[in-house]
């Protein structure tokens, strides 16, 4: 028992020896002895110790400053909450045959929005980082739910069996197609200031994302009808492929997003996109 514990101390002296380096200053008033403790070469603890020289001057100062925290090569941003509003590029024929049955009597008017409250809300489950190299180049990846809402300036009404898109002669308050998508975003991350805080941040992440389209309504509001909610997909595609962007700077966090393709199945050539702030740890 004795010998293990003669071995053990003389590990720990040992180790000790190897972790600490010191130094000692001297000058007319004081003396300055200065440890730093270190593992694997990264500086944990410096502690600076200063007596003073005289006799008549028996003080002693201990000052010491912790070594800055290594960052982890996984990190995950949990609950991340994005405000924004949604728009689309309206690219439809409406001369066709195909624009017209679909929606009988249209123009691009027939689809104006109300772009103050067409709202884009993202909730995001988790996002996770993963360092690539050197904590600058990262790849980004993640879980949520995107909810767009489309506010209509004109009267118009999403039927179902057969779908169409038709005027309405009831004058409606509110008029809005929302829809939700659960989204899978990758992106690969720039961050041009590593060793700072979030706060104090710089980067760029660009990348994709793939939405599935988990549902779709019109609510509509009227002072004679009240309100009224339609579930159906109304010839909505079921996917969603889109480019994704999001700008670091410092504490401020703004994202983009941008489909590859026309949100309708048919007859409407509508792209959407989206713009906001996007609240994040990192």
């Amino acid at each position: 028992m004795k010998q293990l514990l003669l071995v053990t101390a003389s590990l720990c002296l040992f180790t000790m020896a190897m972790a600490q380096k010191d130094s000692t200053v001297q000058n007319k008033d004081t003396t300055t002895r200065r440890d730093t403790i270190r593992i694997a070469g990264r500086v944990l603890v410096t502690i600076v110790k200063k007596t003073g020289k005289s006799k008549s001057d028996s003080s002693t100062t201990v000052e010491y400053s912790v070594g800055p925290k290594k960052t982890a090569n996984i990190s995950t941003n949990w609950f991340i909450l994005d405000l924004g509003f949604n728009n689309y590029t309206d690219n439809t024929n409406y001369a066709s045959a195909e624009a017209q049955a679909f929606s009988p009597g249209a123009t691009k008017d027939r689809f104006k929005l109300r772009t103050g409250k067409s709202v884009n809300v993202n909730l995001w489950l988790f996002m996770q980082r993963v360092n690539m190299i050197q904590h600058v180049v990262n790849l980004n990846y993640g879980l949520g739910l995107e909810i767009n809402n489309y506010r209509y300036k004109e009267d118009i009404v999403f039927n179902k069996n057969p779908t169409s898109i038709t005027a309405s002669s009831i004058d409606y308050s509110k008029n809005k197609l929302a829809i939700t998508y659960i989204t899978v975003p990758l992106m690969l991350d720039f961050n041009f200031t590593p060793n700072k805080t979030s706060a104090n941040s710089f980067g760029l992440s660009l990348g994709v994302s793939g939405g599935y389209r988990y549902s779709s309504h019109q609510k509509v509001k009227s002072s004679g009808d009240g309100k009224r909610k339609t579930r159906d997909d109304f010839d909505l595609l079921s996917y969603k492929l889109a480019y994704v962007a999001e700008l670091k700077l410092g504490p401020v966090r703004l994202y983009g997003s941008k489909a590859t393709q026309s949100m309708f199945d048919k007859g409407l050539d509508q792209v959407p996109y989206s713009v906001g702030i996007r609240f994040a740890k990192w």
